[in-house]
């Protein structure tokens, strides 16, 4: 690594984090792997695991702006990228701008609003832009969208539209945490000990940390795996896995191998290595693949999901 104060920098993160989080390591590296990548991140777990709490503590270490939506059944698409209205004194139409335009957007509960509402956020998530009436706007830069959601079998919840599951960068799973954890978090919410969120980094800092990220060195053959990774989602025949053919109805998109690619580099940067391994794509597969692997009915009613998929491809794929 070029400087270690850049690794303090995100060390001090994670430090400032822990504070009001206790566990879940692979929830805060997937939010620090979006922010050097520029990808947004969909956290997935049940009420109660603190994703809400992660992201705002996230958001105040950096000293990002920050905007907080409640999705629920009847919001309506200008609740989230704002709408027109009419100035009676000026007889004219003014943009009134809504939550969107901010650094770090959380989408709460993402998947309680119907897909209509959902779709609102496609233009900006992919091009950072926004288009109310005739005028389009440019959302301010760092943008990132994280939105949390409940398993979908759970009551009033709906599944996200495959197009905008796609511009997820990654899918985490929130798991509970462990009894050592979760005694732990009742100590400090009963003795109230949570510890005062500070501002550790600064947009200038988060712009040099991405610059170094995106220059770890990843190696032709590593570059391969990552196809052959996302090749084996489309024809698992070629890979000696015809018995997953009928369990998978699309492969991932072209979106999973840039992002997948891009997101190696951050674990490797996070990890204080200078290049990309076999390893580091094989521990970023299944947050990148698990949203973007379409499953059939057959699969569904034999409980065979996505990450049984990932976990058979990565067996199968020769490691370079």
């Amino acid at each position: 690594m070029s400087e270690i104060n850049n690794i303090e920098i995100i060390t001090n993160i994670k430090q400032e984090i822990a504070k009001v989080i206790v566990g879940q390591e692979k929830m805060i590296e997937g939010l620090l792997v979006g922010l050097l990548c520029r990808g947004h991140i969909l956290l997935e777990g049940v009420p109660g695991l603190a994703k809400t709490t992660a992201v705002n503590a996230l958001s105040q270490s950096l000293g990002l702006n920050f905007s907080r939506v409640q999705f629920t059944p009847d919001l309506l698409p200008s609740d989230i990228i704002g709408t027109e209205i009419y100035d009676p004194s000026k007889n004219i139409f003014k943009i009134k701008r809504g939550p969107v335009f901010t650094n770090l957007l959380l989408a709460d509960e993402i998947n309680r609003a119907p897909a209509k509402v959902q779709s609102a956020l496609l233009e900006v998530m992919q091009e950072r832009q926004v288009t109310i009436g005739d005028e389009t706007i440019k959302v301010d830069a760092p943008f990132l969208v994280m939105a949390t959601q409940n398993p979908v079998e759970q009551e009033g919840a709906y599944e996200l539209p495959e197009a905008q599951l796609d511009r997820f960068m990654m899918k985490v799973v929130v798991g509970y945490n462990t009894k050592d954890e979760e005694l732990e978090i009742a100590r400090r919410v009963a003795n109230n000990s949570f510890g005062k969120i500070e501002q550790v980094a600064s947009i200038k800092d988060l712009i040099k940390l991405r610059e170094e990220a995106m220059n770890i060195h990843i190696d032709e053959e590593v570059e391969k795996y990552i196809v052959e990774i996302i090749q084996a989602t489309r024809t698992p025949e070629d890979y000696g896995l015809e018995d997953l053919r009928h369990y998978i109805e699309f492969g991932a998109s072209p979106r999973a191998t840039i992002d997948m690619y891009k997101a190696s580099r951050a674990v490797a940067y996070l990890k204080n290595q200078d290049f990309v391994s076999p390893m580091d794509i094989a521990y970023i597969a299944y947050e990148i693949l698990r949203h973007r692997v379409i499953m059939t009915y057959e699969a569904e009613a034999e409980g065979i999901d996505q990450d049984f998929i990932i976990k058979k491809i990565l067996e199968a794929v020769p490691i370079p």
